[in-house]
């Protein structure tokens, strides 16, 4: 069965992406993390084209979607295939991820995970 636009909106939405990043941040990784920032904040910024803005949230979708290729609750190896989408939306993007882009990540990533 197909979702509606108000089940979309719930699951795709800010808030479950700021659910998941602060639930699985350590489990995940810093790794895992500083793409998904990069992703999220560069799709914030008004002079990311729809095209990215389309790849950026196709990726970020994949890593908040409960189910995964590979499940999230498996050790170790349960982020390697959000890693990759993420990884191949960064590469994709990559002239929208700014050094400020980069500069507010960093901020985060310390708040979070410490020097």
């Amino acid at each position: 069965m197909a979702e509606t636009p108000d089940e979309f909106g719930i699951k795709y939405s800010d808030k479950s992406f700021w659910d998941k990043i602060l639930k699985y941040a350590k489990v995940a990784g810093i790794e895992v993390i500083e793409k998904a920032l990069w992703l999220y904040y560069a799709a914030q910024n008004p002079a990311t084209p729809a095209w990215a803005k389309t790849v950026i949230y196709g990726a970020l979708a994949y890593f908040i979607f409960p189910v995964d290729a590979i499940p999230d609750f498996t050790p170790v190896v349960g982020y390697v295939d959000d890693l990759g989408v993420l990884a191949a939306a960064v590469v994709t993007v990559s002239m929208y991820i700014t050094d400020e882009v980069k500069a507010i990540t960093t901020k985060k990533l310390k708040d979070w995970f410490g020097e």
